[in-house]
């Protein structure tokens, strides 16, 4: 089939690579005008991720660019450690900063896949036997499907869906990412939380800072905005003035609240959804894993099907995954409460639980398989994979 996928963060490149291996031919379009680096660290986790990203190809051209980041060092307004965060909790089995994920995948697709770039999908029009296309630029093309893999605020979600407010679910929480110069000498791995409000910062393949904010607020609009994240952060200890003050001139900067997508369906005809686009997670829902998964299963059905039977395998791709989907969410609805605690005893509890974990290994072992479970929650089709071998 012809297949035109809307994004080329993670999802769009990961289903390009795994819809090539079953003969499709693809187009990727991307309304930025490059692919986006920087970014905060993602992880997979659990025999799922890694046996999807084996079976796939992936995990080889991955593994050379995993951070390897260790423990957190979680410190107080004076910068003493006063407990450790391990390394379990938030980079799993193998951790990749999202500009490196991306431009991996999008590396391993060039040869065989379309790439363009700042443009995007103006309207679709479809008919049992395809759907044309129009672009923002007067262009157009018909194809045998269109996914959109284009993020939280997917357009082609409001064009095959319609413009409902009612599927982003706010959790209360705002999230910053930047990258600041080696020359602030941060610490390799630190956090510092106050009230409401956090501080992660970590120096991956020992290259310039990656800071990461977290804060809650009870506000549902926001403007996205550095002076909004300034605000929100004016007083906190630690180094943070520092650091925002290095956000002021940095260029790779992104800031959006937490926000969950729920819908009733994830495919409409000859469009369907995946990634964020179909069911985002927010913090700590495994929206990477779920990403190339969902990639991987999305292919895998159409591969079971034809184009006369498209409907069908949609169908099946959304019943596999829509369950596991759910179940990543719900243990992203209680991000907020321990990325940003509210209370400086909620943070004291927290911190007194790692402190736990690190003297007694059992326990740490026990945090390290909950913290997995949810990446593992779902039971995969054997599919066939062209050229590959069965992975267990």
């Amino acid at each position: 089939m012809d297949i035109l996928v809307s994004g080329a963060g993670i999802a769009g490149p990961a289903l390009a690579h795994c819809l090539h291996a079953h003969g499709h031919r693809v187009t990727v379009v991307e309304r930025a005008p490059a692919p986006r680096p920087g970014g905060w660290a993602v992880d997979f986790r659990g025999r799922v991720h890694l046996g999807v990203l084996e079976r796939t190809g992936l995990l080889p051209l991955l593994r050379p660019h995993a951070t390897r980041t260790g423990d957190l060092a979680v410190v107080d307004a004076a910068g003493r450690r006063v407990a450790t965060m391990p390394a379990a909790v938030f980079s799993g089995d193998l951790e990749i900063l999202r500009g490196d994920l991306s431009r991996v995948l999008i590396d391993a697709t060039r040869g065989h896949t379309r790439y363009t770039f700042g443009i995007r999908i103006s309207s679709l029009a479809q008919d049992p036997s395809g759907v044309d296309v129009t672009f923002d630029d007067g262009s157009t093309g018909r194809f045998d499907l269109v996914v959109g893999a284009d993020g939280l605020r997917s357009a082609v979600r409001r064009l095959a869906f319609g413009d409902d407010p009612g599927v982003l679910r706010p959790l209360g929480l705002h999230g910053c990412v930047f990258t600041v110069p080696g020359s602030l000498s941060l610490p390799d791995g630190a956090l510092y939380t106050e009230p409401g409000r956090s501080v992660t910062v970590a120096s991956p393949h020992g290259r310039d800072g990656v800071v990461q904010l977290f804060f809650t607020h009870s506000q549902q609009v926001y403007r996205r905005e550095r002076a909004t994240v300034a605000a929100a952060f004016q007083g906190a200890g630690w180094r943070v003035a520092e650091l925002l003050d290095a956000m002021a001139a940095t260029e790779d900067w992104w800031f959006d609240e937490a926000t969950q997508v729920v819908l009733d369906r994830w495919s409409s005809g000859r469009v369907v959804l995946l990634g964020d686009a179909a069911h985002a997670a927010g913090p700590g829902g495994n929206g990477t894993g779920l990403a190339v998964v969902g990639a991987y299963v999305l292919a895998s059905e159409l591969a079971r099907s034809t184009p006369s039977a498209l409907p069908a395998a949609l169908e099946r791709y959304e019943a596999v995954m829509r369950p596991y989907a759910a179940t990543c969410q719900r243990q992203a609805a209680g991000g907020a409460a321990f990325l940003a605690p509210a209370t400086a005893r909620q943070i004291a509890q927290r911190d007194r639980f790692f402190r736990m974990m690190g003297g007694l290994p059992p326990l740490r072992r026990l945090f390290s398989w909950m913290a997995t479970r949810t990446a593992t929650a779902v039971r995969l089709p054997d599919y066939e994979w062209p050229g590959s071998h069965v992975v267990a």
